[in-house]
């Protein structure tokens, strides 16, 4: 009983109330209601834009001017609608394109493409697909650079190619409300029979480098050579000296047979000292000669035959020749 005591009192409390009081309560909860709705219907128009976005209002189909920057942005519900547009940097491959360079080569290019966003209503009004938009023209204007180089141009002059495949793009890009930032050539594929003549080429060029720097090492050995032959020349020992050198370089491989040749200096000694030692072995043989004479002096004329003596042929067995 205690427990149903205080339901009782408050359903009395409820019966007992003033009229004009039940009004008021109802007008009050009544407006409660009203600005909650209006509350819930305020925040449909409030929208959340990022740091690397930017907001493009359109009230009523029409484009605002005014770019809603990061944080938040207040619309007006219903009336308004907000675009947002990325700023960041976009990175888009181009497909590889096929085209036939200005001498005549088939090559296979890709390439890509670096580009942002500079104007945001620009590009939420002018065009509807920007990316799409700046993949076909990046495509075109490809096509178009390799028609106009050479192959050699598109091997070793990628920066030049490069800053015009750039140009070609950024034309129609402006308008758009998009700036390229950069154009990178990616690769060249070429076909196998041009590879290998400018292995060929390159190989060629290599040889032809190999043969003028060993023309110029002979030259310059050639010279040296020269100088240190006028310098043996005027110092024969050093010839000497350079002999005994190559004798020692030689004799460290153990797997060579060495030969010793005989020096030429010594030769030269041998040819100045012969004619001396030759008279002095004359005189020594006269000297005993002349002393076991005994008073006879011996002719030492040689026998000159007389001309007739000469004039016939020797006899044979005491009897002259017929």
């Amino acid at each position: 009983m205690d427990r149903e005591r205080p339901l009782r009192e408050f359903l009395w409390r409820q019966a007992t109330l003033d009229p004009a009081r039940e009004d008021k309560m109802i007008a009050f909860y009544a407006t409660l209601a009203a600005l909650g709705a209006g509350i819930a219907w305020l925040a449909t128009g409030i929208r959340i834009v990022e740091q690397f976005e930017r907001g493009v209002v359109f009230r009523f189909g029409r484009v605002i001017p005014a770019i809603r920057g990061p944080g938040l942005a207040l619309l007006v519900p219903v009336a308004d609608r907000l675009h947002k547009v990325n700023v960041q940097i976009i990175t888009m491959p181009v497909p590889a394109q096929d085209g036939i360079t200005r001498d005549n080569v088939t090559v296979r290019v890709d390439a890509v493409v670096y580009f942002r966003v500079i104007d945001p209503v620009r590009v939420a009004v002018d065009v509807q697909d920007y990316v799409s938009a700046i993949g076909q023209v990046a495509q075109t204007s490809l096509r178009s650079i390799i028609g106009k180089s050479d192959l050699d141009d598109l091997l070793s002059n990628r920066e030049q190619l490069n800053q015009g495949l750039e140009l070609m793009i950024d034309s129609p890009a402006v308008g758009w409300g998009v700036h390229i930032d950069r154009v990178e050539i990616k690769d060249v594929a070429l076909p196998e029979s041009m590879k290998r003549s400018i292995a060929r080429q390159a190989e060629a060029e290599r040889e032809r480098r190999a043969r003028v720097i060993t023309a110029d090492g002979e030259l310059q050995a050639s010279a040296r050579l020269s100088q240190a032959a006028e310098a043996m020349a005027q110092h024969p020992a050093a010839l000497q000296l350079r002999l005994l050198q190559t004798v020692v370089e030689v004799a460290a491989e153990k797997n060579s047979t060495l030969v010793l040749p005989f020096p030429v200096e010594l030769l030269r000694f041998l040819e100045r000292a012969t004619p001396a030692e030759l008279g002095r072995l004359a005189e020594a043989a006269a000297e005993p000669a002349s002393s076991a004479d005994d008073g006879l002096s011996i002719s030492r004329t040689p026998h000159i035959p007389e001309p007739r003596d000469a004039d016939q042929p020797p006899r044979l067995g005491g009897r002259p020749a017929r």
